[in-house]
């Protein structure tokens, strides 16, 4: 279960493929090798109202948590976490370079005892290995 969400400023729009960021950030949580691909879910949330330090309507944010099943040590974990980011960080180097913009990303655990999940793709994609 790595389930990230990106809440972005409405802003990005004009300035960010989000539909990119989404690919970016699902074939860098492949590489990690440490999620089951089955699992992996990313998603956006735009933000139309937001305010950031001063008010300037030109500042812009993408703020991206990973929610995560327990199990994986903190080293796998904080590798995990440097790759990721470092491959979005880079994918959006352009617009630190054309705006004044904020990038942040947090992992979260999730506790096994409450939390719960019903899911079909792992065994799909077994399949779909197998017949190839």
């Amino acid at each position: 279960m790595p389930h990230f969400t990106i809440e972005y400023s409405a802003n990005l729009d004009a300035r960010v493929d989000m539909a990119a960021i989404v690919e970016v950030v699902r074939k860098a949580a492949v590489e990690t090798g440490i999620f089951p691909l089955g699992g992996i879910r990313v998603r956006t949330v735009k933000c139309e109202h937001y305010a950031i330090a001063d008010g300037n309507p030109q500042l812009g944010f993408l703020a991206m948590v990973l929610r995560l099943g327990e199990g994986r040590d903190l080293a796998a974990r904080k590798k995990a976490g440097e790759h990721i980011f470092s491959t979005l960080s880079d994918h959006l180097d352009p617009v630190f370079a054309n705006s004044k913009f904020a990038l942040s990303f947090d992992m979260q655990i999730n506790d096994k005892e409450t939390s719960w999940k019903r899911n079909n793709i792992h065994d799909a994609l077994k399949v779909e290995t197998i017949n190839g």
